[in-house]
């Protein structure tokens, strides 16, 4: 399988590539024309320092001085630009050349051209002059002016494109090799840290696949922050593994402890079966071992129903439609009186601790009557005689709960957690109660979970207490129950 990190190297070469592809662009695109409006502003600034010497120069000596030539000359020098002068008639009568070496003294400027220095006070246009130059270049004009207005010539200022973008393409060469070099590191870079961030996600994915095996021991190393996405990511998986691990072993214990519960009372059964049917068992006492046949056959099927009842519950109880308004403290004192004659024969006092105000929730009232019920067959079964059990029903912090307290043998504290677990039966139940499956409790917590609620247990001293919270109503009740 292709690396990760390889995938996502290549996603991030393209787009960096990409980007840089388009600033390049932009950049030679904006970066020309700034160079050539730069230069065309220098141009344009020569042009008008030229206009004011000739000018100045031009009133005493003339626009053929020597003086006005030399200042053509400076200025051609330093700025790299070919400047030139005409009369006003357009015929060329200084040059910033050399005497000896200029071809343009005497050559004359094309009407057209003149008429537009005249009409708009300046010209800039790319040309070669009418053939004056041998190339198209840049020229600017500026009319020379004395000291009544009038034109007593004119100033054209010009450059070479070739000349103009020379520099421009010499810094673009080396922004270029800077360019590949930057792009170079980036891609290495990119390279180095998509390994990095890539690593993980190759550990994830090979976990993923021995999960895929049954092997549910492998866990990705967090060498990540835990509170970056990557280190999230890390801890979620690793959480979710021991989840999947722990969902495992639960299922084993429960595949383990529903073969020992069902192994049983199929072994007595066979066992006895055989002894009546060979003759091992005598004759007098076949009736005696057909009652222990009878009693682990109802035992087996008391298991196959709870085991039902159990699924069936869970699924109603998740089920939000089943779901209503109703009076707990009411569903209270009826699951209480189902328990009377039980409590009476036990001996036991029972101490409703119930409010004066009728406590509204929202639930399934069928699933709550289990819950109830299995919690007060829990009391009434692992209570001592004559001792007292307490139900305790109240609100507090927007939640009802309710408590189920009784005094018997304290819960060993190894047991607590497991207390709610499938076929999970302490000691004290394995003493007192022959015919639980440890599905009960289970049932319980099943019930109150899927109403994204919580019940917890509490055993010390000798005394056990179970407590549940439920979502209140909206609806208010009064003391007598009626709606407000």
């Amino acid at each position: 399988m292709k690396s990760i990190y390889l995938r996502n190297f290549a996603a991030t070469a393209t787009m960096v590539a990409l980007c840089f592809l388009i600033i390049a662009v932009a950049f030679v695109g904006i970066g020309r024309q700034f160079v050539l409006d730069e230069y065309q502003t220098t141009m344009e600034k020569s042009a008008d320092e030229v206009a004011r010497v000739a000018s100045a120069i031009g009133e005493s000596d003339g626009l053929t001085s020597w003086a006005l030539s030399m200042n053509l000359s400076s200025i051609s020098n330093s700025t790299g630009n070919h400047v030139f002068l005409t009369d006003p008639e357009g015929l060329i009568v200084s040059c910033s050349d050399r005497a000896a070496l200029c071809e343009h003294i005497g050559r004359r400027i094309p009407a057209g051209v003149l008429a537009l220095v005249d009409s708009a006070g300046s010209y800039d246009e790319i040309s070669s002059l009418d053939g004056l130059y041998p190339k198209d270049r840049f020229v600017v004009a500026r009319p020379i002016t004395d000291r009544s207005g009038s034109t007593e010539g004119y100033v054209f200022v010009s450059n070479g494109i070739d000349s103009i973008l020379g520099a421009w393409s010499t810094f673009l060469g080396v922004a270029a090799l800077v360019t590949v070099g930057v792009f170079a590191a980036a891609m290495a870079l990119s390279l180095f840290y998509s390994k990095r961030m890539a690593r993980p996600l190759d550990e994830i994915a090979a976990a993923s696949r021995k999960f895929a095996r049954g092997d549910f021991s492998v866990r990705v190393r967090q060498e990540e922050d835990p509170t970056d996405e990557m280190g999230a990511l890390i801890d979620s998986f690793n959480k979710m593994a021991d989840s999947l691990e722990s969902a495992e072993e639960r299922r084993s214990e429960f595949i383990a402890n529903i073969s020992h519960e069902l192994r049983t009372p199929m072994t007595t059964i066979a066992g006895f079966a055989d002894g009546i049917l060979d003759g091992t068992i005598p004759k007098e006492d076949e009736e005696k071992y057909l009652r222990s046949i009878r009693d682990e056959t109802r035992r087996l099927s008391r298991l196959v129903r709870d085991m039902l009842d159990v699924s069936q519950m869970r699924q109603r109880a998740a089920d939000p439609a089943r779901r209503s308004d109703f009076d707990l403290t009411e569903l209270v004192l009826q699951t209480l009186l189902s328990f009377e004659s039980r409590a009476t024969r036990k001996n036991l006092d029972v101490d409703p601790q119930l409010p004066d105000n009728h406590i509204m929730v929202r639930a399934d009232k069928d699933a709550i009557t289990q819950v109830i019920y299995n919690l007060l067959d829990n009391a009434v079964k692992f209570a001592e005689p004559g001792s007292c059990i307490t139900l305790r029903l109240y609100k507090e912090d927007g939640k009802a709960y309710v408590s189920v307290k009784d005094r018997g043998e304290t819960i060993p504290e190894e047991d607590l957690p497991f207390i709610f677990d499938r076929f999970h039966k302490s000691d004290r139940s394995r003493s007192m109660d022959k015919d639980g499956v440890g599905l009960g409790l289970y049932l319980v917590k099943a019930i109150i979970n899927s109403h994204d609620e919580d019940i917890a247990v509490k055993s010390a001293d000798g005394t056990t207490e179970f407590v549940f919270t439920l979502p209140l109503s909206e609806i208010k009740q009064g003391k007598s129950g009626e709606r407000l």
